[in-house]
């Protein structure tokens, strides 16, 4: 089970990837939240406001940390675009890190086989 503080750290492209494509999608949750209660017949507008603004920056964030992750990798087009478009789509950002650590796609996050034991 992975800890929490590796979770945060950003120090590699993959983790900023999966760092930031996991709060891109949490920031869909409130967006969406936000627009549920401006369509109350009693209104609420604040929240559209500040989770929109607040989308919109993680939306730039995972955008930069995706290109960055592109370079380092040398990802193919394919998976560049999968990963742009993941930020388009609500929620599809985490199936993209899936995806990508499944097929190798984010070096050491990814699921590599496990090195064979030493011989004594």
């Amino acid at each position: 089970m992975e800890r929490m503080g590796e979770f945060f750290d950003v120090r590699t492209a993959a983790t900023r990837v999966r760092l930031f494509g996991t709060l891109e999608a949490v920031s869909w949750v409130l967006l969406l939240t936000g627009s549920v209660l401006k369509r109350l017949p009693d209104p609420i507008t604040w929240p559209v406001m500040v989770f929109g603004m607040l989308h919109g920056i993680v939306f730039v964030i995972y955008l930069f940390s995706v290109l960055l992750a592109w370079r380092e990798f040398e990802w193919p087009g394919r998976t560049v675009l999968l990963g742009l478009l993941s930020s388009v789509v609500p929620f599809t950002s985490i199936w993209f890190e899936r995806w990508a650590i499944r097929s190798g796609q984010l070096g050491d996050s990814s699921q590599a086989p496990a090195p064979a034991a030493a011989q004594a």
